[in-house]
């Protein structure tokens, strides 16, 4: 618990999914005043656990408690691009009760929608200035603003209705670098008890607690994600020493349990020589045989004893190691010598506008930044022929490979093996498997159909099929790679992509994830493609 004072209880907290699967059973939670982070793996239930805590989903037994309002701004809400602004912020009927009573409509239901919000309409627009959207008229349409700002109006209506608790699930996916900055700047500036699910590390820089949720249990860390991780490194030296101790421990039992074994056939042997030769009375010689029997099998069971113990020891230590396993990739084929030529858009003009004129060589490593609706993905589209070049030319001098933010190059019918060889009919299917595995598909995993895949296991699925497609991609381009994805899985793809020896062009507004890929170059998409500086 990570204050006194709670604001947020679960007690003994059960829920399934409508198959039966159970995802909390027992489950306990307090969160108290502050930011906190709540952290956790693909599929460990951080946006059930913000939905249970709104109100939204019911636990199958538990109760939920929380003190105040909560505002809960969730990861895939859709809008009718219909709704105007007014409509989205939830202000629409105090805003036209308020015009009514302007225009001298003495009605009492205006003065009673009105209330004490006579500033309603000042207050809104200082909201949406704060929030860099003074540009958005409030009778314009949902369908007239991009999927950042959209997001940016959810949270603008949250804002305004200042709820004692504020849950955000991934609120910065999709927001370009200059809305981040805002949204950072809101959560800085908040007083009231916030929960935020987020893989965006700046994001998880300005928070009071991290709440780790792993195997249906919150572990409470405080400080920002870095001083968790610093925490949780020294955690994992400490469980890996233990587990070198008892592995020692271990090997030791068993060498002295067979030297116990050869010293008590030893004795064994010795006893049945001297009662076959009789050299005492035989009721005495019997009593012996009987007593060295029993003596032998005590000794044996202790030893036994200390070997189970030890291995117990041994399990336990290797449970308290986390399974940070990382992909691990060597594809030579891929490798783009120096100074070659990659790609070049020559004059190019895509839809809505935008132009780039651009030069890849060798193993270069480009991010391309922008703000939301600037034509990134349009861009990316079109290098990748899905979408015709509206002028200009577009000629790639190397095979390239394009992963989109919809994951829709699989099918889901079918297994990762199945996907995988599509892209590369030729290769051996051992060969496939011993590549899976180090995109961690072990054992029966490549086996598994696609469709029954969770997020971060279908994005680890589509970056193996690109990566391992025939003929090896030289030039890999990815359209917001880190979106919906865990830390685990973030720190997963760069790992991946640190060996990858082609050309890499990047669209992201993940700053410290393209950073950690080594960008050599920044290019920055308004109108035209220039080069730019690192945000």
């Amino acid at each position: 618990m990570p204050a006194a004072t709670t604001h947020i209880v679960c007690s003994r907290l059960a829920f399934s999914w409508p198959d039966g699967t159970p995802l909390f059973d027992g489950f306990d939670l307090a969160v108290g005043p502050g930011r906190t982070g709540l952290i956790g793996l693909n599929g460990s239930g951080k946006s059930t656990l913000l939905r249970l805590i709104a109100g939204e989903f019911a636990p199958v037994s538990g109760t939920v408690h929380v003190t105040g309002e909560v505002g809960h701004l969730s990861q895939n809400l859709t809008l009718d691009t219909a709704l105007r602004v007014d409509q989205v912020l939830g202000i629409d009927g105090t805003r036209a009760a308020l015009h009514a009573i302007e225009a001298g409509d003495g009605d009492e239901a205006h003065f009673a929608a009105v209330g004490e919000d006579w500033d309603i309409e000042e207050r809104t627009r200082a909201t949406l200035d704060r929030l860099g959207l003074h540009h958005i008229g409030l009778d314009r349409t949902v369908g007239q603003v991009s999927g950042g700002e959209t997001v940016l109006l959810r949270l603008a209506a949250l804002l305004l209705r200042r709820p004692e608790v504020l849950l955000l699930d991934e609120p910065t996916n999709n927001l370009d670098i200059d809305a981040r900055a805002r949204l950072y700047a809101a959560v800085d500036a908040w007083q009231g008890v916030l929960v935020v699910v987020s893989h965006d590390r700046e994001l998880l820089e300005r928070v009071d607690h991290i709440a780790d949720l792993r195997e249906g249990a919150v572990r409470w860390f405080g400080g920002t994600l870095s001083e968790y991780e610093r925490a949780v490194e020294v955690e994992q030296e400490a469980a890996e020493r233990m587990v070198r101790v008892a592995e020692a421990d271990v090997k030791r039992q068993k060498r002295e349990l067979i030297e116990a074994h050869d010293k008590l056939a030893g004795r064994t042997r010795v006893a049945n020589k001297a009662y076959e030769n009789k050299r005492e009375p035989r009721a005495v010689m019997r009593a012996r045989k009987r007593a060295a029997q029993v003596s032998a099998g005590t000794y044996r069971i202790l030893h036994e004893e200390r070997l189970a113990d030890a291995r117990g020891r041994l399990s336990e230590a290797e449970g308290a190691v986390r399974d940070d396993d990382e992909i691990r990739v060597d594809l030579p084929h891929t490798a783009v010598p120096p100074r070659r030529r990659v790609l070049t858009l020559d004059g190019l003009e895509i839809r809505y506008g935008s132009r780039a004129q651009l030069e890849v060589q060798g193993p270069e490593r480009i991010a391309l930044v922008g703000r939301n609706g600037a034509g990134k993905s349009t861009l990316l589209d079109t290098v990748a022929g899905e979408l015709p070049p509206v002028a200009g030319e577009v000629s790639a001098h190397v095979p390239l490979r394009y992963l989109p933010q919809r994951l829709d190059i699989l099918d889901e019918s079918l297994s990762v093996m199945e996907n995988v060889r599509r892209l590369a009919p030729g290769t051996d299917v051992q060969r496939v498997r011993a590549q899976l595995a180090r995109f961690l598909f072990r054992k029966d995993r490549p086996d598994q159909r696609v469709g029954t895949l969770s997020g971060g296991e279908r994005f680890r699925a589509s970056l193996a099929a690109l990566m391992l497609a025939d003929p090896a991609p030289q030039l890999l381009m990815l359209d917001e790679p880190t979106n919906n994805l865990d830390l685990a899985s973030v720190r997963q793809l760069t790992t991946a992509l640190e060996s990858y020896r082609g050309a890499l062009l990047v669209a992201s507004h993940d700053v410290p994830f393209l950073r950690g890929l080594g960008v050599d170059r920044w290019l920055r998409l308004d109108g035209e493609l220039t080069e730019t500086d690192p945000p």
